[in-house]
């Protein structure tokens, strides 16, 4: 069927399907890294649209099983999140994102 190989990511593990440590074990590497990319994107966008994907790529840095954690816990991903943009505005990165949260927060 056309409609299943359309719903699936290119890396094989359908984009509706949970990702666990095991489906994640079948992959190799640097296909794991694809993946947890591919998931964890959209959701940093939802939050840090400026800094989505340098955030995503910071957290990727992470070990895939806090990774996942972080997927399935949306408190613990705005806490990494939060993390990260501190990080950049202190390393001066971004700083016209960090100069639009502290206006609005004064």
């Amino acid at each position: 069927m056309q409609t299943s190989a359309a719903t699936q990511a290119p890396t094989g593990v359908a984009a509706s399907e949970q990702l666990t440590a095991v489906s994640l074990a079948a992959l190799d590497p640097q296909m794991q890294k694809q993946v947890l990319g591919e998931r964890l994107y959209p959701l940093v966008n939802q939050l840090e649209p400026g800094l989505s994907a340098k955030i995503t790529g910071m957290l990727l840095q992470m070990d895939n099983s806090e990774i996942l954690h972080l997927l399935e816990s949306r408190e613990a991903l705005v806490e990494s999140i939060r993390e990260a943009v501190e990080v950049l505005q202190s390393a001066g990165y971004g700083a016209e994102a960090g100069a639009d949260a502290q206006t609005t927060s004064a």
